[in-house]
Formats: structure tokens, C-alpha cells, sequence
């Protein structure tokens, strides 16, 4: 693992497009972006942000996602989600998470990632109740 910078940023977005609705997803019966799908992407924003700073054999599993989805978001829109490096932990590295359609902020929160050896992590898990 390379030194990860406090400040460092991502952004990522999507259309909101069927599957990533409420009723598709199963979080409620509304054709709206789903709250699962907002923290999806902003998890994808934080995994963008750690990127540079992995090495080959590294990845980051998400440990921690505390957010609030404030404003609902119709099929057709585009969503971008931002995530900011506010601190570094060792491993654990906690972002600042936000989402916005393209109108107004629709989310934020704080989220929690810890870095991994990405073979022996899934190895781990891979026999997880074999015995």
C-alpha cells in the first residue's frame, strides 16, 4: 500500500435506469433510485479514490456505511457519487460520501474501508465453515 493522501477524491455516477429502482431491489415499492443502490455507488466512488494506492495484489472491502438518502431520484436521471479520504487508520481508511442527481444532493454519509490482500482474503472466506 502506497501512503493515501487525506483529500484525495472520486466521483463516479450512473443513470438511474430499472434495475437500480426501489421495486427492483426490493427496498420498497416505488419507481425511485433505490437507497441500496445509492450506497452501492457511493462505495464504487470510495473504491475509485483508493485505486492509485493499491498494489496489484491488493483491494479494500467496505467495513462501515452510515448514510442518509434525503430526496428521492426519478428513472431517467444521472446520479454522481463523491467520495473524499478524511482519514487513515493503518488500513482503515474513512471517506466523506456524497451523492447528487442532477438537480440537488440526494444523500451523504461516512463510510469505512479497510485494505486487504485480495488472494488471501478471498482464500479465507473461499473455505469459511469448511472444516
Amino acid at each position: 500500500m502506497k501512503e493515501i493522501v487525506i483529500g484525495e477524491t472520486a466521483e463516479v455516477y450512473t443513470r438511474v435506469t430499472t434495475d437500480k429502482l426501489a421495486i427492483a431491489v426490493g427496498s420498497g415499492s416505488l419507481k425511485v433510485f433505490a437507497t441500496p443502490s445509492m450506497a452501492a455507488l457511493m462505495e464504487e466512488a470510495a473504491c475509485a479514490a483508493l485505486k492509485p494506492f493499491l498494489e496489484n495484489y491488493e483491494t479494500s472491502v467496505g467495513t462501515s456505511l452510515h448514510i442518509e438518502h434525503v430526496t428521492p431520484t426519478p428513472m431517467g436521471m444521472t446520479v454522481f457519487a463523491d467520495a473524499e479520504v478524511i482519514e487513515v487508520s493503518g488500513r482503515e481508511i474513512t471517506f466523506r460520501v456524497t451523492a447528487r442527481d442532477e438537480v440537488c444532493e440526494i444523500g451523504s454519509g461516512i463510510h469505512k474501508r479497510f485494505i486487504v490482500n485480495a488472494e488471501k482474503f478471498q482464500s479465507k472466506t473461499d473455505t469459511k465453515g469448511i472444516m
